[in-house]
């Protein structure tokens, strides 16, 4: 590798708490990362894109988008279509090698591996993790009729080198481009070889905050007001409004985190109805029709009618925005005016009241307040205050600390994770942690169960991103068999009883529920106890004679009950084992 990509790697490693594992291999990860997160704009853990080496096909990554989500389990693809009313899929294949040049044989191996993938008959043996995603790729293709449009299909060929067109490496490409288009299953197929300059490029886009910048020219300055910056009121026309949603490679942005309302399909009445008005006779009757959007940026630049934005939300307008986006490719939309609100303050407070504020006119369930909660702030500010070797940090907003250098990546702990751990622990129920998290709210509450009520105290949820996060760090060092990450949440669940006499407390007895957590937080924090502890977990999990292989036992409330079985009363205390 040349200075530059192996400073990158070396920083990549670092900010993930990656362990190296050679340079191939770490390039891989690496490489895999960085094209991923460029079409995926939330966090996620690298060793769920990555292939296993062995029967891998050729191919070293692999990501699944539907609907926008990163899909490990095709439970969520039913969740997505509940919630959405369609489809929209896109496929993610990276092969990645450290030579110096494009070798037009690997190449090949890597296309025929992509196109063996899609086939009914296919030829190429298959790892778990490549029959994994097949598995769900097969059953996203059996509900094509609930496609918005066929699937987009991406391969990446990166090396260290750079690119250039030689005849043979456009041969081999064309070649693969044929193939997969007499499949008939692809709206769009890109083949795509990245040199090193590509791939730094879209390294440090992802550790940027995003930032766009487009032409406001009717708007008018609102008056100064406490808590916030600069505020501006005006319409934008869709040929720069889709600028702030959309990224260069046509994907939507991920900028509604802190919106109250995923988007809700067509299917709703209220997007139906814009639906109607962009694709009817009079398309600019949307601007008096719609309520219009409003954005909430960190940072804005202006100069005249340019404006750069910086670190911003759209925090209401999730639905217009996407409505918008299914409709972009019409001719007449680009001269349509969008009304926007633009907000500019750094103060979390204020954010959260224009956001509550502004999502007021319509019911929103509960549970679709999440990241707007007081308690989602207050527990935000309790991973804060941990400092040291336990010391953790909560993304109540997708990639909040990705610019931030001093955060180890490893350490940041996801609303996904966060409540999948915490259900795992304090309701024993991991059999159901596969379903998308948006709907996992629903059904913990479906149970008459608790999960960020206001009442709670933080300390369980810090508890359950601290085994989350030592876990996964077990994995990463080889501590824990890889194998076992399928079940990580049967895991995580038996850590309280491995570890404490008590009965769970109840989660609002603040003194109670501290001192019980606690006294588990300390032995995670121990390296040799922690280790115990997971070493027990995975025995406890061998000796129940579960098929960890078994993807429908593990979605199973008869796993659960065989796992917590076989438990036979242990305690791992200190570094001593009872």
């Amino acid at each position: 590798m040349d200075r530059i990509t192996s400073s990158l790697v070396k920083e990549f490693l670092s900010t993930q708490e990656m362990k190296t594992s050679g340079d191939a291999v770490d390039f891989e990860n690496f490489a895999n990362y960085a094209i991923v997160a460029n079409e995926y704009h939330k966090t996620f853990d690298v060793f769920n894109v990555t292939i296993g080496a062995g029967d891998d096909t050729g191919i070293d990554g692999l990501a699944i988008l539907v609907n926008g989500h990163l899909v490990e389990d095709k439970n969520e693809i039913d969740e997505l279509e509940k919630i959405n009313g369609s489809l929209d899929v896109t496929y993610i294949f990276i092969q990645a090698k450290t030579s110096t040049s494009f070798s037009s044989a690997e190449m090949r191996t890597f296309y025929h591996g992509v196109t063996d993938f899609f086939s009914e008959d296919p030829r190429l043996r298959r790892n778990a993790d490549v029959k994994k995603f097949a598995e769900i790729s097969d059953y996203l293709l059996s509900k094509a009729a609930n496609f918005k449009s066929n699937p987009v299909c991406k391969a990446f060929f990166v090396t260290t080198g750079k690119f250039r067109e030689d005849q043979n490496l456009l041969a081999v490409i064309n070649k693969a481009q044929i193939e997969l288009e007499d499949y008939n299953l692809f709206s769009r197929i890109d083949l795509i070889p990245i040199g090193a300059d590509d791939l730094a490029k879209l390294y440090r886009k992802t550790i940027n905050p995003i930032s766009r910048t487009f032409t406001f020219s009717n708007k008018v300055s609102l008056p100064s007001i406490d808590g916030i910056d600069q505020s501006y009121f005006g319409v934008v026309p869709f040929s720069e409004f889709k600028k702030l949603i959309m990224d260069d490679n046509d994907s939507l942005f991920n900028v509604f985190d802190d919106n109250v309302r995923d988007f809700q399909g067509e299917s709703n009445q209220v997007n139906k109805k814009i639906a109607e008005t962009l694709g009817g006779d009079n398309p600019n009757l949307f601007s008096v029709l719609n309520n219009g959007v409003t954005i909430v940026a960190n940072k804005l630049k202006t100069s005249v009618n340019s404006f750069s934005v910086e670190d911003y939300q759209i925090v209401n307008g999730c639905q217009t925005s996407n409505v918008l986006y299914e409709h972009r490719h019409l001719a007449a939309l680009d001269g349509v005016d969008i009304p926007v609100r633009l907000i500019v303050t750094t103060d979390d407070d204020v954010k959260s009241e224009i956001t509550i504020s502004t999502n007021s006119q319509t019911a929103i369930k509960k549970e679709q307040l999440t990241s707007m909660t007081d308690f989602q702030r207050k527990l935000e500010a309790y991973y804060k205050t941990i400092k040291g070797d336990g010391q953790l940090y909560y993304e109540r907003r997708a990639k909040q600390y990705n610019s931030d250098k001093s955060v180890v990546k490893r350490r940041v702990i996801t609303i996904a994770n966060q409540i999948k751990s915490f259900s795992s622990i304090f309701y024993k129920n991991p059999h159901i942690v596969t379903t998308y998290f948006g709907s996992l709210v629903t059904k913990i509450r479906d149970e008459k169960a608790g999960i960020f009520e206001e009442d709670h105290a933080c300390s369980p949820y810090y508890l359950a991103g601290l085994a989350y996060y030592r876990l996964d760090s077990l994995f990463s060092s080889g501590e824990v068999d890889k194998k076992y990450r399928k079940v990580k949440f049967y895991l995580i669940m038996l850590v309280p009883m491995l570890t404490s006499k008590d009965n769970i407390p109840q989660l609002n007895s603040y003194k109670k529920i501290d001192q019980y957590c606690d006294a588990i937080i300390k032995k995670l924090n121990d390296d040799a106890a922690c280790k115990e502890v997971f070493r027990l977990a995975v025995k406890i999990v061998e000796n129940s004679g579960v098929d960890v292989e078994d993807k429908q036992a593990l979605k199973s409330q008869g796993m659960t009950n065989d796992i917590l079985k076989a438990y036979n009363g242990e305690k791992v205390s200190g570094m001593v084992v009872s």
